[in-house]
């Protein structure tokens, strides 16, 4: 049985695709969308964002849909969540603790990704509930690589 479970989270239906790529080039500076970015040791280039376990900050495109529908409007823009990048198709919090190759880059979900203070500026009242269990993921670097709009996400 211990088996079969470990290989039930192993698995997964798909590959995800980056469909967003956002860098923020200095603290509550406007979000940049690009086409691609090389992930170094530290992080994204050209991004202000922290080495270590937070190094680079994921979303799933499928929880954009929800994060507006509790706030009564559409889907919210990537940008506005200040995360890095968005992909679809792959179940993120099933990647807890795994390595990821997305492009070249390697890199470890570790850590859920709470909203900051400033959602409720960004998104109005109730914000930042909005986003509770919504925010994605904080991801530290395995390996520096380049990732682009389209690559796959894979568990490796």
């Amino acid at each position: 049985l211990v088996t079969d479970l470990k290989a039930l989270i192993a698995g997964y239906a798909q590959p995800g695709q980056v469909t967003w790529i956002g860098l923020r080039p200095a603290r509550r500076a406007q979000m940049l969308s690009v086409g691609q970015v090389m992930v170094t040791d530290e992080g994204l280039e050209g991004d202000h964002g922290r080495p270590g376990k937070r190094a680079v900050t994921v979303v799933q495109a499928e929880h954009l849909g929800p994060i507006g529908a509790m706030l009564g409007q559409g889907a919210v823009a990537p940008e506005v969540l200040r995360r890095n990048i968005v992909v679809s198709g792959i179940n993120l919090s099933a990647l807890k603790g795994r390595q990821v190759q997305i492009g070249t880059a390697v890199l470890s979900f570790d850590v859920i990704c709470a909203p900051c203070s400033r959602m409720e500026e960004a998104l109005g009242k109730g914000g930042y509930s909005a986003v509770r269990g919504h925010g994605g993921w904080c991801a530290s670097v395995i390996r520096p690589g380049l990732i682009r709009l389209t690559d796959s996400v894979i568990p490796t």
